[in-house]
């Protein structure tokens, strides 16, 4: 959510109106999302609000016992049936959990690197920017849009771009869920780090609060209009940054500590600031 306010703001007049036509279209719109606007809220606020919360829709349909999740490993890894990658828009009721993450693998014995499943969060946001960009149907394009705004967000986090592989684990952590921290409220590497702004029931009043306060990102980086290379950047954080100490080579538990805190809150708050910034930029450029 934090993300999309940040877009938001950053929004050209056209594209918020268009944006607002196609999120009608989602199916929690008016059940789920219209629900949590507080009481005469503006409508101006409201609107960013209701985006927020379409950023987080990929994330609620976990929880909603109309989708199912396909593939293997939970969910997390693609089914071989063609159906992975198929974009038909909300009559699609998978959860396709896999579109969330790029497993990138990278060794620290020498371990050999598997291959990188697809698709991912990386295919998926090059075939939805390009279905915005083209004349397929406002449903298609409502249904690709809500995806968009939450798989941006997704690959500016390192550990949906990396995965660490070791003799002992020779498919990789699952993007540092393999990995085990002792501090108080944590339960994993990945998830310490998704919750470094704030927790994830959060209001969009706090969450748009907090997102005022972010760093504006640097210009030429903002610019940068390929996903890949938000994918590289991710991945490149993640072996120097995110496994860097006091986070061992193994399976933990590690502890925290106060300059690793520091650092990684610092680093979010930048990488969230940059995703909601080239997430803007991708609409203004592309939707139509």
């Amino acid at each position: 959510m934090a993300v999309a306010s940040v877009a938001y703001q950053r929004l050209a007049p056209a594209t918020r109106a268009r944006v607002k036509t196609l999120l009608r279209l989602n199916p929690s719109y008016a059940t789920r999302w219209k629900p949590r606007i507080p009481a005469g809220t503006p409508v101006a606020e409201a609107d960013e609000m209701l985006f927020m919360l379409a950023a987080n829709w990929p994330d609620e349909i976990k929880r909603d016992d109309r989708y199912h999740d396909d593939g293997t490993g939970g969910g997390d890894r693609p089914p071989t049936d063609g159906s992975a990658a198929r974009n038909v828009g909300y009559r699609d009721t998978a959860r396709h959990k896999y579109w969330h993450f790029i497993d990138r693998p990278f060794a620290i014995d020498g371990t050999p690197l598997p291959p990188v499943p697809t698709p991912n969060a990386g295919t998926q946001i090059a075939a939805f920017r390009a279905a915005l960009a083209s004349r397929r149907s406002d449903a298609l394009k409502s249904y690709d849009l809500t995806w968009l705004l939450h798989l941006v967000g997704d690959v500016h986090q390192p550990l949906h771009c990396a995965t660490r592989v070791s003799a002992v684990r020779p498919d990789g952590d699952a993007g540092g869920n393999g990995v085990a921290l002792s501090c108080r409220g944590c339960s994993g590497l990945h998830a310490f780090w998704d919750g470094l702004l704030g927790p994830a029931d959060a209001t969009p009043a706090a969450v748009i609060a907090v997102a005022r306060t972010l760093p504006e990102p640097d210009a030429a980086a903002a610019a940068k209009r390929d996903e890949r290379d938000w994918i590289a950047e991710s991945f490149a954080l993640a072996r120097e940054k995110v496994y860097g100490p006091p986070i061992g080579p193994g399976a933990g538990p590690y502890q925290p500590t106060t300059g690793y805190r520091n650092m990684a809150r610092a680093l979010v708050r930048k990488r969230i600031a940059l995703a909601g910034a080239r997430l803007a930029n991708l609409l203004n450029g592309e939707l139509r």
